[in-house]
C-alpha cells in the first residue's frame, strides 16, 4: 500500500511527487502516456523560479529560452505594448522561461523519480473507490491501494467527471488551433530573442487572440485561441494569412501539422473529498492568454506536498477539508488571473490599459506583477482596481 497515488505525471503531479518522496512518503505516479510526450503550454511565469531551485531544476543547463516578459500587438490598429517583468513591483521576479514541454515535463518527472517516487507510464485509471482506511484505484495495470490520491490529470479531470462537477466557462476561449515553425531566419530570431528578450507575443484578433512563443533552437509556437464554436484548420490558415507579422517571422520555415485542442475553460465545483484532491487543471482550467496554467499547477503541487507530509505523519489524511488551505491560497491566483481573463474578453482593458499611451506607473507595475504571477501581495493597485467591480470578479471555486 502506497502513501500517495498521483494520477497524472505532468509538471503539477511530478512536482508534488518529488517533494513528497524526498520527505520519505511512498509515492506512485501514474500516467496514461509515455514520456517524453508533446504538450502545449510552453510559456512559464517568474513566480516559479524559487520552486525550480527547490526542485533542483537548472533551467539554463536544460537549454530553455530566457523569457523577459510579454508583448501585445493589434495589427488591425498598429498598437503595440511591451511588459518586461523587471519593471514590476519591487520584489517581483524579473524573468521566466519558454520551454519545450516534452523536455521540461520529462525533466520534472525525472526529478520525482530520482527523489524516490515510482513511475508507471501507459496506465489508465478506470475507477477510484475511497473508503475509511484508504483508496482503491483500478487501473489497466492492476488494482492499487493508497492512503491518499491526487488527481493531476489535467483536462481529463478524472474526479470532475466522476463527481459530475465540471462546469464550462463559456465566456472565455473555447478551443485552440496551433502549429510549430522551425529553422527561423537569423533576422526573425534576432527580433524575437536578441539580447535575451524571448518575450511571448500576444496578437489581438476578433473573438480571441494568437500566441507567438519563441522556443530554443530557432523555433516558434503559434496558436489561435477563439470563443467561436466550430474551430478548424481553416481558422489557423485564415488568421495566419491576415497577419503580416506571422508571415514575416516564419517565411520559408518548415512547419508541423496543425493540431486542435478543445475543452477550454472550466471549473470543477468539487475539488476535494476524504482522501483525495484535485490539482492544477483537474480543478480549474483558465483560458491560457496569460500563461498561468503550468506555473500555478506546479505551485499547487508544492503546497499539496507540504500539507500532505505532515497529515500523513499525523494520520489526518482522511479529513475531507485537508487541502482547503491549499485551495484558499491558490484561489488568490486563480481569482486574479480569472478576473483578468474575463476583463480581456468582456471589457476594454486591452485598449484602455494594455495599450494606454500614458499609463499610470503604479497601474502598469501592478499589471506586470500579475503577468509574472506575483499576486500574493496587498500593495498592487492594479489588482485593487481590477477587483473593484464585484460583478466582474472571477470566483474560481463555485459550489452548487
Amino acid at each position: 500500500m502506497k502513501d500517495v497515488i498521483i494520477i497524472g505525471a505532468g509538471p503539477g503531479g511530478a512536482t508534488a511527487a518529488a517533494l513528497l518522496a524526498r520527505q520519505g512518503v511512498s509515492v506512485a505516479l501514474l500516467d496514461k502516456d509515455h514520456f517524453p510526450r508533446f504538450h502545449i503550454g510552453e510559456s512559464l511565469l517568474p513566480c516559479d523560479l524559487s520552486l525550480f531551485d527547490r526542485l533542483g531544476l537548472d533551467m539554463k543547463a536544460l537549454g530553455f529560452l530566457y523569457k523577459g516578459g510579454a508583448e501585445f500587438f493589434d495589427e488591425r490598429s498598429g498598437e503595440h505594448s511591451e511588459y518586461l517583468f523587471e519593471h514590476g513591483l519591487p520584489g517581483t521576479p524579473s524573468y521566466a522561461y519558454q520551454v519545450d514541454r516534452a523536455k521540461f515535463d520529462q525533466a520534472v518527472l525525472e526529478r520525482a523519480v530520482s527523489d524516490g517516487a515510482s513511475f508507471s507510464p501507459g496506465v489508465r485509471v478506470s475507477q477510484i473507490e475511497p473508503d475509511e482506511s484508504g483508496v482503491t484505484v483500478h487501473t489497466s495495470g492492476g488494482v492499487l491501494r493508497a492512503r491518499y490520491v491526487i488527481d493531476a490529470t489535467g483536462q481529463d479531470a478524472l474526479f470532475a467527471h466522476r463527481e459530475k462537477s465540471l462546469r464550462r466557462i463559456e465566456e472565455f476561449g473555447l478551443a485552440a488551433v496551433f502549429r510549430h515553425f522551425e529553422q527561423l531566419s537569423d533576422e526573425a530570431w534576432n527580433e524575437l530573442a536578441n539580447e535575451g528578450k524571448g518575450n511571448i507575443r500576444i496578437l489581438i484578433i476578433d473573438e480571441g487572440w494568437v500566441w507567438c512563443i519563441p522556443l530554443a533552437g530557432k523555433r516558434l509556437s503559434v496558436g489561435v485561441v477563439t470563443r467561436k464554436r466550430g474551430i478548424n484548420h481553416e481558422l489557423f490558415e485564415q488568421t495566419y494569412a491576415a497577419s503580416p507579422m506571422l508571415q514575416q517571422l516564419t517565411r520559408g520555415c518548415p512547419k508541423s501539422d496543425i493540431r486542435i485542442v478543445r475543452n477550454f475553460s472550466y471549473r470543477n465545483t468539487k475539488t476535494r473529498g476524504s482522501r483525495w484532491a484535485c490539482l492544477g487543471d483537474a480543478g480549474l482550467f483558465l483560458d491560457p492568454v496569460f500563461s498561468s496554467g503550468v506555473s500555478l499547477a506546479m505551485l499547487g503541487g508544492e503546497r499539496f506536498a507540504d500539507v500532505l507530509v505532515d497529515a500523513l505523519r499525523e494520520g489526518r489524511e482522511a479529513d475531507p477539508e485537508l487541502t482547503k488551505p491549499v485551495s484558499d491560497h491558490m484561489a488568490v491566483a486563480y481569482t486574479a488571473f480569472g478576473t483578468l481573463v474575463g476583463a480581456f474578453y468582456q471589457t476594454k482593458i486591452v485598449e484602455n490599459i494594455f495599450f494606454a499611451k500614458d499609463p499610470d506607473p503604479a497601474i502598469r507595475m501592478g499589471l506586470i506583477s500579475v503577468l509574472a504571477g506575483d499576486v500574493w501581495r496587498d500593495d498592487n493597485q492594479f489588482l485593487k482596481m481590477l477587483f473593484a467591480s464585484k460583478r466582474r470578479r472571477f470566483e474560481p471555486y463555485v459550489t452548487e
